[in-house]
């Protein structure tokens, strides 16, 4: 028997959605959005009650944190990279990385050699250390705590470790449910 390994093993929910599955996606979606609701968003609606309690908490990541956008994305794409989640990886690069002033060279930089490229301030690298880090040891060094503490308050540092976390779960649910590639997200660069 042959498998399709690009088919999606959870197929996401589609059109025509009841009321209660159009309310919550428009949640997950940015305001005024017109365009069809992400398939991560629309995977995760097969579990409304696990999507309605995941919400609050990758909301208040994008949105309300105390790191700066830019630093927040790279420990998002680095994480997304690093998982092998091409498909938040590039969402993430088409919806946020030229708001926060990403390079071409800086958003391959964080799918290939991530905290060893020179495109990096030193709080970026350190950024980009913890997620490397966080994601080969599931742990953070002496010494890169000390880097993170000369950038980032307590606050900031568990923030960040946060949103690694997160985009770890989000990497897992996207391999597992082989949720298919947005048609208009960037894709890894050639390696």
């Amino acid at each position: 028997m042959t498998v399709d390994e690009t088919a999606p093993r959870i197929a996401p929910l589609g059109p025509p959605y009841d009321e209660e599955t159009s309310s919550m996606l428009a949640r997950w979606m940015p305001p005024n959005s017109d365009v069809e609701p992400l398939a991560l968003f629309r995977t995760l609606a097969v579990h409304p009650e696990l999507a309605a309690r995941m919400r609050p908490l990758g909301a208040a990541i994008l949105a309300h944190g105390t790191v700066e956008p830019r630093l927040r994305e790279l420990m998002i794409q680095r994480t997304c990279a690093l998982c092998g989640a091409e498909y938040e990886w590039g969402v993430h690069a088409v919806a946020f990385a030229s708001a926060v002033g990403l390079t071409a060279a800086q958003l391959a930089s964080t799918a290939g050699s991530g905290s060893a490229g020179a495109l990096w301030t030193d709080a970026e690298r350190a950024v980009l250390a913890l997620a490397e880090q966080l994601h080969e040891d599931s742990s953070v060094g002496d010494e890169l705590f000390a880097r993170l503490q000369q950038h980032f308050s307590p606050q900031q540092i568990l923030e960040l470790v946060v949103t690694a976390g997160w985009y770890h779960a989000i990497s897992y649910v996207i391999a597992a449910a082989r949720v298919a590639l947005e048609p208009w997200a960037m894709r890894f660069p050639e390696r």
